[in-house]
């Protein structure tokens, strides 16, 4: 029974010495141990991002050890009680507890062909031009009727001479793209405000819309033509359809997280 006493803490001695052996502390600094295995994967990680002739196992333990310095002062400082600091350290864990809690069902989203067909006809890309009679964010009823009713003015005379719109976007349009006609080029749905989108969908080339009111002012368009699908940038239109899965994910993820919440608003206070 002795002997296997011997024999087993004999056993146990080995396999502690080994393992201290296979990750041995580097530095020690104030009491706090530093071991190979973080220098090797720190090390590693920079190399992702930096030549190896700009990183060596000196360099990032230097960062290592001033990294422990700066938390053992954080930490003396009480900085994990400041405010700020622990709005920092909120943003953190959100990002990560819904990395944590989302990633594989990320990782199951998969784009096809017929995905972005089915998108495009929906939100199908547009050439046109515009007319734009700025107001500020929160206008006041003068400003706001003095822009309307110069837009209303131009619409008239476009009316009579449809072929004017490059000339008059020219001279009253206060967009930067007045000097080319008010020319936007082709542009995907998603870069266009809402209400901009919604006036010139299902328009066929050279088509002028009344005034049309968005977050930028007023505006007159003209559909100079619709991009077939295609000549579209496929990349771009996976992104996008990839974006609104994603979000879809999202949206049902927050949803389920309100449900099984206690949540009250005081609506009140939104007017």
């Amino acid at each position: 029974m002795f002997k296997n006493t011997l024999v087993l803490t004999s056993l146990l001695l080995l396999s502690s010495t080994t393992f201290a052996v296979k990750d041995p502390v580097v530095a020690v600094v104030d009491g706090i141990k530093i071991k190979k295995s973080e220098l090797d994967k720190t090390y590693h990680e920079n190399l992702m991002f930096v030549s190896d002739k700009m990183v060596t196992k000196d360099k990032v333990l230097n960062d290592l050890i001033n990294r422990r310095l700066g938390i053992k002062r954080a930490k003396k400082a009480k900085l994990d009680k400041d405010p700020i600091v622990r709005k920092k350290m909120d943003d953190i864990m959100y990002h990560a507890q819904i990395s944590k809690d989302l990633e594989p069902r990320l990782k199951k989203i998969v784009v096809t062909e017929p995905d972005v067909d089915k998108y495009y006809k929906s939100f199908p890309e547009y050439r046109t031009a515009h007319i734009l009679f700025r107001v500020r964010t929160k206008p006041d009823e003068e400003e706001n009727r003095a822009a309307l009713n110069q837009a209303l003015k131009v619409y008239s005379s476009l009316k009579k001479k449809p072929d004017a719109f490059a000339e008059l976007a020219n001279k009253f349009s206060q967009s930067s793209t007045a000097p080319n006609g008010g020319d936007m080029g082709f542009q995907p749905a998603i870069r266009l405000a809402p209400e901009y989108f919604k006036a010139i969908k299902g328009k066929k080339k050279d088509h002028i819309t009344s005034p049309i009111k968005t977050q930028f002012g007023y505006h007159i368009i003209k559909v100079l033509g619709v991009k077939s699908v295609k000549s579209i940038n496929n990349a771009l239109y996976k992104k996008i359809v990839y974006d609104k899965k994603r979000d879809a994910i999202l949206d049902n993820y927050f949803r389920e997280l309100r449900a099984k919440a206690n949540i009250k608003i005081n609506k009140q206070l939104l007017k």
